[in-house]
């Protein structure tokens, strides 16, 4: 395959998604393949290349989650340990379950903690100040019980990172991966950012007009709180040789048994496009029998896709600037390059009719502490709307991410509780539907997360 038909194919589909720039990189028999397509900014327009910097938002986990396990592999955190040995000022509403969540909760995201504390740009806003104000997050499950992918958990992580470190979280990571690993434009920080070429994010109005999104990243500026689970700001040519070392023996900063054990299985996901399980940190995926671990990141206006194949020694990169079609794009790229690269084909669920009896039983209201999920059915057809809460937008002085505004879903075989978005930005995703002992349904799974049912219609 010719980079120049890679080249082809990221243009196709950046036009086809209006992605104003995207950034792609492949590892395949181990030589680098990139191809990039559009400006790094509408305004102030500059080429998008390999060393252009994305946010990379969730992506982020898998640095905080690789400095961790070296601080495992050195003897100075236990896995099985719990989080209070290392954080003794953690508190929660559940003083018994903050006994027992354990390090390993908190990498495979099985801790019970809810997603995420909105920043409200008050008080201490370090790590610390986080810890602190973790009292106020609602646990959604009992500690191990269950995977629900949680942003809190990994400031906790970052946490533990800077007590048994000593060190600011940022330097901490710096000097136990990035360096050493060599990943000179893998930063934290607009200070950082600014005097490297970067990509601005973008957000699509209710008009279809694409604006710059601000603040640039996910967070507001300072808010270092927020960096373990989605600070960092990268390349495609950085991020691929981050593939590289996860794909190799650890170069002397992990051993290679601790390195491949981030890759281990240690709980399911029943149903989501992002994985069928959790490894540390590592989302799992089965592709066609082909075994990958993946990361994906949603930022303001700006989104990240990294996959790995180990037993290919194959990596895909997929970086782009727009909102909220940016993942669907990256989406699209990925599964153009194992198909054309490895012969990888995903097999296309087949969702079943309309059927309005199951339909008006799912329908309803959910929620997690920040955003709302809307399930409704109108007699023909079941949508899907995903809100950031009206108080948190109220509260917050700067701007937000759009929500995804109702998109056809329909279920799948088996049961009807698993399901599938059919149109919008969130096309492809699939999720499942919690139901108590006596069959009420009692949440909703969106992006490996739990949405608890708050309403029905």
């Amino acid at each position: 395959m010719s980079q120049e038909e890679l080249a082809e194919a990221v243009e196709a589909r950046a036009k086809e998604f209006g992605v104003p720039g995207m950034s792609v990189g492949i590892l395949v028999d181990g030589r680098e393949v990139f191809a990039s397509h559009g400006v790094t900014s509408l305004a102030a327009p500059a080429p998008v290349d390999e060393k252009t910097l994305f946010h990379l938002a969730s992506v982020s986990k898998t640095f905080t989650a690789t400095a961790l396990m070296r601080l495992v592999a050195e003897g100075k955190v236990d896995l099985d340990a719990p989080v209070r040995r290392y954080v003794p000022e953690l508190r929660l509403a559940d003083e018994d379950a903050v006994e027992r969540i354990t390090v390993l909760n908190l990498l495979n995201h099985t801790s019970g903690l809810d997603w995420n504390l909105i920043d409200d740009g008050r008080g201490d806003r370090s790590l610390t100040g986080l810890v602190a104000k973790l009292r106020e997050l609602p646990l959604i499950a009992p500690p191990g019980t269950r995977a629900s992918y949680s942003q809190a958990g990994y400031n906790v992580l970052g946490r533990i990172v800077e007590k048994v470190t000593d060190l600011p979280f940022e330097q901490a990571v710096a000097s136990l991966v990035l360096e050493p690993v060599g990943l000179p434009d893998t930063v934290y920080g607009l200070a950082e950012v600014m005097v490297r070429k970067f990509a601005v994010g973008y957000n699509r109005g209710d008009d279809g007009a694409l604006r710059p999104a601000r603040p640039w990243g996910a967070f507001r500026e300072g808010a270092r709180g927020d960096n373990p689970g989605g600070g960092i700001a990268s390349s495609a040519s950085d991020l691929l040789r981050w593939a590289r070392f996860h794909l190799g023996d650890g170069e002397g900063v992990l051993p290679a048994e601790a390195l491949h054990r981030m890759r281990e299985r240690t709980v399911d996901l029943r149903s989501s496009s992002l994985g069928d399980g959790f490894g540390l940190c590592w989302f799992l995926h089965d592709l066609d029998g082909v075994r990958g671990i993946g990361h994906g990141g949603s930022g303001n206006g700006q989104f990240a896709e990294l996959l790995v194949v180990p037993e290919r020694n194959f990596a895909v990169v997929a970086l782009s600037n727009a909102g909220p079609d940016g993942y669907t794009c990256n989406q699209s790229v990925v599964k153009w390059a194992l198909e054309h690269y490895l012969g990888v084909v995903g097999k296309e669920p087949e969702p079943l009719p309309y059927d309005d009896g199951p339909a008006r039983r799912v329908a309803g209201r959910y929620d997690i502490d920040a955003m709302y999920v809307d399930v409704a059915a109108d007699g023909t057809r079941l949508t899907l709307a995903v809100e950031i809460k009206p108080e948190i937008r109220e509260a917050s002085d700067e701007e937000m991410p759009p929500g995804y505004p109702p998109a056809a879903i329909a279920f799948l075989p088996g049961g009807r509780d698993e399901y599938l978005v059919l149109e919008g930005g969130l096309k492809g995703e699939r999720g499942y539907f919690s139901r108590d002992a006596d069959g009420t349904v009692t949440g909703i799974d969106l992006g490996g997360r739990l949405f608890a049912r708050v309403a029905a219609p």
